[in-house]
């Protein structure tokens, strides 16, 4: 929408703000809230269904009719970097402004590598979520365990207590965990991703030029490791046996009471809770590395941007909407009305002890991602590295540096 001449000769600002998932009760409060003591400003919020979203921005900047705010995933700063305004800095000491400094200290530490860049700030974090353990109380309790497993080798003696497998046909007869394949598991490549970050493995080098992922650290193959861990629980021959490609999607089947464990994120505790009134589960951190000192988590989350585009009145008013729109008091309207773990530290001392929220919360802090040049991409190709080595195609050695092979050419044909 245009601006407009108002009373007294200032500018009314219409401004357009284009998100995925949230529908508009989702930011009605924040824009509420602005708007009282922001009389100049109308922001109009437009939401997208997923499939959409990224091919309408795109469509929209190579057209000139960007939205004025729009949301990005945590992973695709290095693939619309030139696409975007940072927030403007203030020029010297004494101006006021939103500094580098201050979103290292109000936001975790995965949404200061996703969306900064030396001392810039290219988006703001809405929330941070993170892979979490969901179970099935009473599967768990039927099988003996009084607690559910915090270490993955836990959670192997969980799979091989639960699992019952038909001797003759490999059929599996009860499931204990959705793991191991690709297609019919949500989040599959994001749950092999957390076990590599576990694992040590280095995604990319340093300066973020190839992928280092198939890569051995200090002598051990822990790429190849993780892969193999995570496709051992869809092997028949494996004592972990427990998942397969016709079993139905993991969602739907936690749900059913088909599998016992399911690996995800927040956001599908009411898609369960709508299915499955009542199914007796509990969600609890993601398991970790045994004997491990460091907690590593995986983030999956969504901030605000502004793109180049429109003159620089509108992206100053846009940046002030998102610095509102994420600060305490607007991450805090955000939390309540959607739900979404905030990514803020303050917030996460306030609901560490939610329960429903606490542990995704809690599991931000020490969160990370990595540098991926084209997220859509290498999710694909991590999913056929997966299927290679599930359907015999590959050995997982050979999956995984195929797999490397294939990062590294989009990372060559990426702008420097």
């Amino acid at each position: 929408m245009g601006d407009v001449e108002i009373g007294g000769g200032g500018t009314r600002y219409d401004l357009d703000f284009w998100g995925v998932f949230d529908e508009d009760s989702s930011f009605q409060s924040i824009i509420e809230a602005y708007e009282a003591v922001n009389l100049n400003v109308r922001i109009n919020y437009r939401n997208f269904s997923i499939a959409e979203y990224e091919t309408a921005v795109l469509n929209a900047i190579t057209e000139g009719k960007a939205p004025d705010i729009w949301m990005v995933h945590n992973s695709w700063l290095p693939k619309y970097k030139e696409k975007l305004l940072p927030l403007p800095q203030p020029t010297n000491s004494k101006d006021s402004g939103y500094r580098i400094n201050n979103f290292k200290n109000d936001f975790v530490d995965v949404a200061f590598f996703d969306f900064t860049d030396g001392k810039e700030i290219y988006a703001m974090p809405l929330y941070a979520d993170t892979l979490a353990l969901y179970y099935n109380k009473d599967f768990l309790q039927s099988a003996g365990f009084t607690r559910p497993p915090s270490t993955w080798d836990e959670f192997k003696n969980v799979v091989q207590a639960i699992s019952k497998i038909d001797t003759f046909s490999t059929k599996i007869e009860r499931s204990a965990a959705a793991m191991g394949t690709s297609r019919n598991i949500n989040r599959s490549t994001d749950i092999l991703t957390l076990l590599m970050l576990q694992s040590g493995v280095r995604m990319t080098d340093n300066s973020f030029i190839t992928a280092s992922f198939a890569n051995p650290v200090d002598g051990l193959s822990v790429g190849q490791r993780a892969l193999e861990f995570y496709t051992d629980f869809a092997n028949p021959f494996s004592s972990i046996y427990t998942w397969s490609n016709d079993l139905d999607y993991s969602i739907d089947a936690f749900s059913n009471s088909d599998t016992a464990m399911m690996i995800n994120y927040s956001h599908h505790m009411p898609t369960i809770r709508a299915k499955s009134p009542r199914l007796n589960f509990a969600i609890v951190p993601v398991p970790q590395m045994k004997d491990s000192n460091v907690l590593v988590n995986y983030a999956n989350y969504f901030g605000l941007a502004v793109p180049k585009l429109h003159a620089s009145d509108r992206q100053l008013e846009a940046w002030k909407f998102i610095v509102f729109a994420t600060s305490a008091e607007g991450q805090k309207l955000y939390t309540q009305t959607t739900h979404r773990p905030p990514a803020r530290r303050d917030l996460i001392e306030e609901i560490k002890n939610d329960f429903d929220l606490g542990v995704f919360a809690t599991q931000a802090i020490t969160a990370r991602s990595w540098y991926q040049i084209d997220s859509g991409a290498i999710e694909k190709i991590f999913a056929d590295m997966i299927d290679a080595v599930n359907f015999g195609q590959a050995a997982p050695v050979s999956a995984l540096q195929s797999a490397q092979t294939k990062v590294n050419v989009l990372m060559q044909k990426a702008p420097r």
